[in-house]
């Protein structure tokens, strides 16, 4: 095992820091001082930050303190605090996706195609809705180039994202550096994004709660509509899932222009009901997934049903492979649009060994799919979304996995595979490790992972929530449920450090 990592200076959730700076315990730049000391002493073990400024965010940070001081009593303060709910927390933006756009904070997309970054020409509707609910952004967090991998080991950033919980396993992709900053310390909470299970996949590896939305709840103006044909929508990672309730109520709706919208949220608050949850502990086509996975998911199950749910056995009517071709081709040709927009903003193609062999695959792959291809790819995902409409008139939630093993060592999924569908589909490729996430990509439905347990080797296991599209409170109400209910929630990967821990 590796050696432990530094303890941080603050273990709470990000609704407990704000609730201390707002209560005077400290200010919003000794919270963003002490972030920046943890990242130097931690991050170098990890890779997890790929660009930080911390002039911008101390600049922020001073800012959120002065209004504090305005405020002439606990009313105010109050008051201030329910428009800020995250009231001087100190944030990461991820690498990539158009949706946390930020003028001072460039793009490299895990890519060296932008070595420097590339600029955003305005700021997100999320990014000023992050700033409006009183985060802090101050750096951003890696990804895998062009987002493309479940693991985080982009060449442009000289070296993998590692796993806090053991630095030769993964941290998980494309979020993989929002989970590990998140799981390590270094912050409370992190923005992410997912395009085929890119929360979900770092918040199983890493033991943390990782919610894909509803598509067309979150804003991704104003510079896009949707990402890969629909299958893509931002959030957080986080430590809580009071935390990531609070994030979705400060940033959920669709901005003005959006292609489609998803229903309004329903209350976020309160126990729900007894749900009939179905209970999938297999791959969709029955053959088994690693027995820790399946003991951990079926545990899970057995806290569901001592909370007074109802779960029996689910069986699909489709394969695995029904679901990740689409999404492969969806993948595919959203990436290759991408490179040929940079393209044409550069005035010279793409060359081989400007990106990862994977990307260089998947663009000359997308090339060879017709448009019709395209299409069938998305009448595909609408077809599933009909499938799985009819199997929640059985079952309100879905149960299972969030990957079919615990976290991959870092190396088998790096993306120097120069063959882009044995990469996602061949004997050894993603969609053995990762069967379950896409399909709630590819149908729009919202799914939580929840971390479920740990393995022998001390490694995140998380198990996998699902609803109906539009349900994403009511799957927030259930974890909350369940991660009040639980007895014994997973430690956090580091040492504590004698007189630094603030809670």
């Amino acid at each position: 095992m590796s050696a432990p990592l530094p303890g941080p200076w603050f273990t709470g959730d990000a609704t407990a820091l704000a609730q201390a700076i707002v209560a005077g315990e400290l200010s919003a730049v000794q919270a963003l001082e002490r972030t920046l000391a943890d990242v130097s002493a931690i991050d170098p073990h990890l890779n997890a930050l790929c660009r930080r400024d911390d002039a911008l965010g101390l600049e922020r940070a001073a800012g959120l303190d002065a209004e504090l001081a305005a405020c002439r009593d606990d009313a105010a303060r109050a008051a201030l605090h329910r428009r800020r709910p995250f009231f001087g927390v100190p944030l990461l933006l991820k690498d990539i996706g158009p949706a946390t756009a930020h003028r001072q904070l460039p793009s490299r997309a895990g890519s060296r195609l932008f070595p420097d970054g590339a600029p955003w020409p305005v700021d997100g509707t999320l990014t000023l809705r992050y700033l409006e609910a009183g985060f802090v952004p101050f750096g951003r967090s890696t990804s895998p180039e062009m987002g493309m991998s479940a693991s985080t080991e982009a060449v442009a950033y000289g070296g993998p994202t590692r796993n806090p919980w053991h630095r030769g396993h993964s941290a998980g992709g494309s979020s993989g550096g929002a989970a590990a900053a998140t799981a390590s310390g270094m912050v409370s909470i992190a923005h992410a994004n997912d395009g085929a299970g890119s929360i979900r996949i770092p918040a199983s590896a890493c033991g943390l709660i990782g919610l894909k939305c509803s598509r067309g709840l979150m804003p991704q103006g104003p510079l896009a509509g949707e990402g890969w044909g629909g299958l893509t929508t931002d959030h957080v990672l986080s430590r809580s899932v009071r935390d990531s309730a609070r994030a979705l109520a400060a940033s959920a709706g669709a901005d003005p222009g959006a292609p489609y919208a998803a229903p309004p949220l329903g209350a976020l608050d309160g126990e729900p009901p007894p749900l009939r949850i179905g209970l999938l502990d297999t791959f969709y086509e029955g053959d088994p997934v690693h027995p820790e996975v399946k003991a951990a998911v079926q545990a899970l199950a057995a806290e569901l049903q001592a909370l007074g749910h109802r779960v029996a056995p689910l069986k699909l009517d489709f394969s695995t492979r029904d679901v990740v071709t689409p999404v492969m081709q969806g993948v595919a040709v959203g990436t290759a649009l991408f490179l040929d927009q940079v393209a044409a903003a550069r005035g010279r193609p793409i060359a081989e060994p400007e990106v990862e062999p994977v990307v260089w695959s998947a663009y000359q792959t997308a090339r060879r799919f017709s448009a019709t291809d395209y299409l069938a790819a998305v009448n595909t995902f609408h077809r599933l979304g009909r499938q799985l409409a009819a199997v929640h008139q059985r079952f309100d939630v879905l149960l299972t996995p969030t990957l079919a093993e615990p976290p991959a060592e870092l190396g088998r999924f790096a993306m120097h595979n120069p063959d882009f569908i044995d990469y996602r589909l061949g004997p050894q490729g993603l969609w053995r490790y990762t069967p379950f996430c896409p399909l709630a990509n590819a149908t729009g439905a919202p799914a939580i992972s929840l971390p479920a347990a740990l393995s022998r080797a001390g490694l995140p296991i998380g198990a996998m929530l699902q609803a109906a599209h539009g349900q994403d409170a009511l799957l927030l109400r259930l974890a909350a449920q369940w991660e009040s209910a639980r007895r014994a929630p997973l430690p956090m990967p580091f040492r504590q450090a004698a007189g630094r821990v603030v809670t």
